[in-house]
């Protein structure tokens, strides 16, 4: 799931990525385009619901492609991402529209 938030200036939007409990990680860690698909900069929190999430600030009027990252090895994407973009390896990575 997506939620984001513009700031007043419209130079910024805090976007909020959140993914469901039932995909049964352990840890789950947020890469993109937006962090040169890195695999530890963005780890996403379990809250109480065992659910992920995690915010970071883009920068509005761009589309990035990202993935999540389940316990070092597992790829999934957002079922509630903005589209879905084929990538080199064969499979789609999901898209945010800022």
């Amino acid at each position: 799931m997506l939620k984001k938030s513009y700031s007043k200036t419209g130079t910024t939007c805090r976007v909020t990525f959140k993914l469901p409990a039932d995909v049964e990680a352990e840890g789950v860690h947020l890469c993109g385009e937006f962090n040169s698909w890195s695999p530890t900069e963005h780890p996403m929190k379990q809250l109480k619901d065992g659910s992920y999430s995690v915010t970071i600030s883009l920068e509005p009027g761009n589309s990035y492609r990202f993935r999540y990252l389940l316990d070092g090895q597992r790829w999934e994407n957002d079922w509630d991402a903005d589209a879905y973009v084929a990538n080199q390896y064969g499979t789609e990575d999901s898209l945010v529209n800022v």
